[in-house]
């Protein structure tokens, strides 16, 4: 066999290895990051499923508050909702009016000292605060693993077959409203 076909052999080989490992890499880091939004979606039903307690506990002390109710149960259905699982963009949204709509509950419940002593509210809240912070941390690692995939497949060379192959970038699951994220809500004793 000529050397010419060897050193052309071996070059294809080494090419064909590269692709393959580049392409085995975007699978793993795509696969990561859905398994990242799953460990988000998990966290936002768990918080959806307290708030139900959460407003029947209110609900309890401050019956007149019917408006903050209903905003509560509109924004927590909204961060469960089909379209807010299935899109980063649409979730965060969500998440921006429920932690308005959180604001608003507990403003009312600063208004009502037996209900802040109540051991099943404090317990509620509680259990919200840890969810909430289970929540802030799947979103870091959501968006580390999304920040990996897309620097991947905007790099050379791999960016040269990524969109032929259907790797395309994933979204940052960013809060539109930064204030609502940056001031937790908050019952003051």
């Amino acid at each position: 066999m000529p050397v010419g076909l060897l050193v052309v052999l071996a070059v294809v080989v080494v090419v064909a290895l590269w692709l393959l490992g580049a392409y085995n890499s975007l699978v793993r880091l795509n696969v990561r990051v859905d398994e990242a939004w799953s460990d988000i979606t998990v966290q936002l039903k768990r918080r959806a499923d307290l708030i139900p307690n959460l407003i029947e506990t209110v609900k309890g002390y401050a019956t007149h508050e019917k408006s903050v109710f209903e905003a509560v149960t509109k924004a927590r259905a909204a961060t469960i909702s089909g379209a807010a699982l299935g899109n980063p963009a649409a979730a965060a949204k969500a998440e921006g009016d429920f932690q308005g709509a959180m604001k608003s509950l507990f403003a009312v419940a600063e208004a009502y000292p037996q209900l802040q002593a109540s051991q099943s509210f404090l317990n509620l809240q509680a259990e919200l605060t840890d969810t909430e912070d289970k929540i802030m941390a799947s979103r870091r690692f959501y968006n580390a693993g999304v920040r990996d995939f897309n620097t991947k497949i905007k790099t050379f060379p791999t960016n040269l077959f990524a969109s032929s192959l259907k790797f395309n970038a994933r979204a940052f699951f960013e809060v539109a409203d930064l204030a609502a994220i940056q001031e937790a809500p908050q019952v003051k004793f």
